[in-house]
Parts: structure tokens; C-alpha cells; sequence
């Protein structure tokens, strides 16, 4: 388990779900239909361009009436404030609430080695919310509890982990997450795997920015991805700066470096170098690297 310093915030009232609904790629009213309702929808919310200002994950609440729904939605703590400004800036007269969670812990679940750890569900009976990971099945769940919740009383055999190896764990396997990975007003939604986590929807109406997200899918030409990359090991001094040019060998440019940690890292890459040697220059060396396809990417979804 790793406690996550992202940032909750509840939207709630009669309106939560119509009013997320214009401003995010996925169909929140997934979230809020009646019946086997999933628990967790991943969504980005993207400028006028259709480039990604936020990446989010909303949650509906247990207990929540889908006339009444009390919805969380996780973002980078750091633009806290700044998606409360973009959300009450197109809130006009809904009847729809909008708070910090500070008394809320969020945490990553990650399964050990050990047989027996999909009985999570049955263990958390205490948290406000466990639920599978929506983004991908290689990311775990994702534990809501109060603030100070015992974990050990709550999922029995779990141990507490350095969240840097969480952020490994993503960069392995090509999950970006928060402003580094996704920078606001810069990043795709669909370079940046946005369909393949499940994070959009083609069919339902009008949100800000799905204009040129629909012309690309319609296209079906991407030719830049997300990918993640490793090093040999761990870089020198300060690591790789954010945007590093990544070369391939004969000196043409690949694409760029966006964050990483340790000997792992994401690199908007063009696809067509994905499977060559790769290096970026550090201090006037050249430090090797190389990129692959996530095994839980969608067969073929690489060409």
C-alpha cells in the first residue's frame, strides 16, 4: 500500500454527473447509472486545443443515490487550485457543490507475491472505497479512507511502501500520472494513451476540446506515443531534465524525455524508433536508453 499525496475533491448535488459530463472525456454517466455501476472512471479534462490540462480519476461514493451522487475526483495536489477555478468557472448555476477533501487518505494497492491477494474486496469493508484501478489492471485498486484509518485493520498482511517505488512501478509500465508525465496545455490525450485506460469515450456528446480528439481517432493516424523507457542504470547527477531530445543512433531526433525515476522513465516517442537503440546526451555524453510496448497495451496497438 502507498499513501499518494494526490488530492481529493468532492463534487456533489442533483447535477454532479451532467455538469462533469461536458468537461471530461469519459462518460461520467457510466459512473452513476443504476445497477453494476462501475466504481471508477479515469478521465482527462483538456483545454479548448484538446490538450491535457488535467488527468483525473472520479469515484462515486458508496451509499450514493444516482438522483444524489457524491463523487470524488483525484487530481495533482499541486493544481488543487486550479482545476477548483476550471470547475467553478463552468459550474454558472448548477446545483453542484465543489470541496477539498482534506480529511480523506488516498493510497495505491499493489498486489504482492504472495496467492490470495484478489480477495482484497472482502478485506476493506472499513474504507470509504477500494476499487480496481481503472487505468489498467498492472496499477492494482485504489484505497479512499479517513484520515489515520489503520491499514493493517483493514487489509490484513499489507505492508505500507515507499511511494518512489510506485512511481517505478508506473513508469515500468507506462502509466503517467500528474502535471510532470501530462503537462497542462502540452500533452495528447491519445499520444498519451488515453484510450487504451480506458479514459475516453466516442460516443457520448459534446465535451471542451473533443473536437480535434475525435478528428485523430476518426484519422486512426497517431504517430507518437508514451512510452516508457529504461536506462541501463540509474542516470548520473541531477537524472535526465524534463524534455531532453532522445536521439537514435545515427543523431535523428526520436522524440523527448517528460519524467522518470531511478532507471525508469516516460518519453513521448515517434513510433518508428521504438524498437531502435536510443541514448540522450547528458553533460556531452551520450547515456543509452532503450523503450518498449507494455504487455497490457492492446494487441498491435504500437503500429
Amino acid at each position: 500500500c502507498f499513501p499518494l499525496s494526490r488530492a481529493l475533491l468532492g463534487v456533489r448535488g442533483a447535477e454532479a454527473a451532467v455538469f462533469l459530463q461536458g468537461l471530461l472525456t469519459n462518460d461520467v454517466t457510466q459512473l452513476v447509472a443504476e445497477g453494476d455501476a462501475p466504481r471508477a472512471l479515469y478521465a482527462h479534462a483538456l483545454n479548448v486545443q484538446g490538450r491535457c490540462l488535467y488527468d483525473v480519476i472520479l469515484y462515486r461514493l458508496q451509499g450514493s443515490t444516482a438522483e444524489e451522487p457524491q463523487l470524488l475526483l483525484e487530481c495533482d495536489s499541486s493544481v488543487l487550485d486550479s482545476i477548483q477555478k476550471h470547475l467553478k468557472l463552468y459550474k454558472i448555476r448548477r446545483k453542484v457543490s465543489i470541496s477539498p477533501c482534506p480529511d480523506l487518505a488516498l493510497w495505491a494497492v499493489i498486489p504482492g507475491e504472495q496467492p490470495g491477494d484478489s480477495s482484497l474486496a472482502k478485506c476493506a469493508e472499513q474504507a470509504l472505497l477500494l476499487t480496481p484501478d481503472p487505468r489498467a489492471e498492472v496499477m492494482g485498486w485504489r484505497l479512499i479512507t479517513k484520515k489515520g484509518a489503520n491499514l493493517a485493520e483493514m487489509i490484513p498482511g499489507s505492508q505500507v511502501g515507499d511511494v518512489q517505488d510506485y512511481h517505478r512501478h508506473r513508469y515500468k509500465q507506462g502509466i503517467p500520472e500528474g502535471v510532470k508525465d501530462l503537462p497542462p496545455g502540452v500533452a495528447l490525450p491519445l499520444e498519451s494513451n488515453l484510450a487504451f485506460m480506458n479514459g475516453i469515450s466516442f460516443t457520448k456528446g459534446c465535451y471542451i476540446g473533443q473536437e480535434l480528439t475525435a478528428r485523430t481517432h476518426h484519422m486512426g493516424v497517431i504517430r507518437k506515443r508514451l512510452l516508457p523507457v529504461r536506462f541501463p542504470q540509474p542516470p548520473p547527477g541531477l537524472g535526465v531534465p524534463e524534455g531532453a531530445q532522445i536521439l537514435t543512433q545515427a543523431g535523428k531526433s526520436a522524440g523527448r524525455f517528460r519524467a522518470g525515476g531511478g532507471e525508469f522513465g516516460l518519453a513521448l516517442l515517434r513510433l518508428a524508433h521504438v524498437n531502435e537503440p536510443l541514448c540522450v546526451e547528458l553533460a556531452g555524453d551520450r547515456v543509452e536508453l532503450s523503450a518498449a510496448t507494455p504487455e497490457w497495451w492492446p494487441k498491435g496497438a504500437a503500429k
